[in-house]
């Protein structure tokens, strides 16, 4: 079995050419940088064990692959949780990276190292790609809809 770590050491630049933020304070995902992260128009839809929530979409190169990608249909992968603070698990695709260091928070939608969706359910910093964020879900909530701290559960990623 291959487990993926989402802590590990960040590359330094991203497939698309960009690079971390330089000589920032961490953002939080209450502060999102309005001009390159604008929500877009798409809702992404979360499904584990039956039950589906919805979380909002920011606007970068890596939502517009996911968005083109799930056009074609839903996906399913295996996420495990790692530092008790997060959901990981492995796309079957690559999508473009825009990495910047980010403070998470309960329901941020994160792609680590261009391969690895993560779902955070607690606090973490690094230099990740922010995807989105779960809509009006409590940190309690996201841990039973997770299954938090209780092992592997399939997530099934969609736009319906």
């Amino acid at each position: 079995m291959l487990l993926l770590s989402a802590c590990g050491q960040a590359e330094a630049s991203s497939a698309t050419g960009n690079e971390p933020a330089k000589g920032t304070a961490a953002q939080s995902s209450d502060a999102l940088n309005e001009t390159a992260k604008e929500p877009m128009a798409k809702t992404l839809y979360i499904t584990v064990n039956g039950k589906k929530i919805s979380a909002t979409l920011v606007e970068n190169s890596s939502t517009r692959a996911l968005v083109e990608k799930l056009a074609a249909g839903p996906i399913t992968y295996e996420a495990h949780d790692y530092g008790d603070f997060e959901k990981v698990g492995e796309l079957p695709w690559s999508l473009p990276r825009n990495d910047e260091n980010i403070t998470t928070v309960p329901g941020d939608l994160i792609l680590y190292l261009g391969k690895n969706f993560v779902i955070y359910y607690d606090t973490n910093q690094w230099d990740f790609t922010r995807i989105g964020r779960v809509d009006g879900k409590s940190q309690a909530e996201l841990k039973t809809f997770l299954n938090a701290g209780k092992g592997n559960v399939k997530i099934t990623l969609s736009l319906e």
